[in-house]
C-alpha cells in the first residue's frame, strides 16, 4: 500500500469512527527544504484550530507490521492528547505590538527553499536564507512556532528590516546560546553503557539552549568573536543541521576540501532531508569579524 492510499484510508476510518461532526481532512504540507508531508486535520465540532498529525511515522509503523487498527488508535490517542480543550483566540497576532516582543529569526538554506521564500520575508546570508517566526510559549499554543509571511508583514504595516531588529534582540534573550565539547554533548545523548568520557574530540557544539533552530546562534551578536577569543587566525563552522553547527580550530582540519566532502555524504546519509542547513563548509575571520564560505 502506498502512503498516498493509506492516508486516504487514515481519513476514510477517522471520519467513520468520529462520526460527521468533525471536520477531516488530507492536506500536504510543505516544510523546510520543500520537503512534502502528509498531514491529517481533524477539527472538532464548534473548534477553531486543530493540530496537524503527519502521517509518515504512522505510515512506517504499518510497513513494520503494526496493524491498520492499531495504528487508528495510537492516531486518535495523539488527536485526543494535543486537540487544545476550548477555542483560541488569535486576534492578538494582528497587532505587531502584541507579537514583536517574541519575533525570532532561524537559518534555512536558500536554494532548497525557492518556493517558500517567495510567501515569506527573509534576508539573505551566504548560501543561506534568515526567516522569521513567532515563539510561541505556553498556554494553549504550547512550545510552538509560527512562521511570518508576507501577508503577516503587510498587516503589520512593517518591513524586513523591523523583523531583523526584534530578531536580533529577541532571539538570544529567548534561545540562549550554548558551547559544549563534541565530548560532552556525546556524553549527553549517550545510551545506557557508552561511555565518551577520556575521549578529545577537537570540535565544539554551537546551538540554543533548547537545541532547536540553534544554528541561528552564528548570528548572535558577539557570539562569535567570543568563541574566537585570542584566536586571530579564525576557526571553521560545520553546518551539522539547522539544529546546531561544529566549531573546529583551523589548526585542527588539514584538508577543507575532503571535509566539504563529509559535509555532503553526511547531509545524504544521516541527517533527516528537512533539517539538512548547507553542503558547505564556513570560515570565520576573527580580523574582519565576517563569515565566508569556504571555497
Amino acid at each position: 500500500m502506498e502512503i498516498n492510499e493509506f492516508a486516504r484510508k487514515i481519513c476514510e476510518a477517522v471520519k467513520k469512527e468520529l462520526g460527521d461532526s468533525y471536520r477531516t481532512e488530507l492536506k500536504e504540507v510543505r516544510k523546510n527544504n520543500g520537503v512534502l508531508l502528509h498531514g491529517l486535520v481533524i477539527m472538532p465540532p464548534g473548534r477553531n484550530v486543530a493540530p496537524t498529525i503527519y502521517l509518515e511515522t504512522f505510515y512506517a509503523a504499518y510497513e513494520d507490521g503494526v496493524t491498520f487498527g492499531e495504528v487508528l488508535g495510537r492516531l486518535l490517542e495523539i488527536f485526543r492528547e494535543e486537540t487544545p480543550g476550548e477555542n483560541i483566540d488569535m486576534d492578538f497576532f494582528k497587532f505587531y505590538e502584541k507579537v514583536k516582543g517574541r519575533i525570532c529569526f532561524r537559518l534555512i538554506n536558500r536554494r532548497r527553499n525557492g518556493e517558500l521564500l517567495q510567501s515569506i520575508p527573509y534576508v539573505e546570508f551566504l548560501d543561506l536564507a534568515i526567516c522569521f517566526y513567532y515563539a510561541c510559549s505556553g498556554g494553549m499554543l504550547g512550545e510552538g512556532a509560527i512562521l511570518i509571511h508576507n501577508s503577516h508583514m503587510e498587516r503589520w504595516h512593517v518591513n524586513t528590516r523591523d523583523l531583523m531588529k526584534q530578531a536580533l534582540e529577541n532571539t538570544p534573550r529567548i534561545f540562549p546560546g550554548r558551547q559544549t565539547s563534541m565530548g560532552e554533548m556525546l556524553e549527553e545523548i549517550a545510551d545506557p553503557g557508552e561511555d565518551f568520557s577520556g575521549q578529545e574530540i577537537p570540535l565544539t557544539v554551537l546551538t540554543n539552549a533548547r537545541r532547536v533552530q540553534g544554528a541561528a546562534c552564528i548570528l548572535y551578536p558577539g557570539m562569535l568573536e567570543e568563541i574566537g577569543g585570542e584566536k586571530r587566525d579564525g576557526f571553521y563552522i560545520i553546518p551539522s543541521s539547522i539544529h546546531e553547527v561544529l566549531i573546529m580550530d583551523k589548526t585542527g582540519l588539514e584538508s577543507p576540501r575532503e571535509m566539504k566532502k563529509i559535509i555532503y555524504e553526511v547531509n545524504r546519509q544521516h541527517v533527516a532531508s528537512e533539517e539538512v542547513l548547507s553542503d558547505n563548509l564556513y570560515y570565520y575571520d576573527s580580523l574582519s569579524g565576517k563569515i565566508r564560505v569556504v571555497f
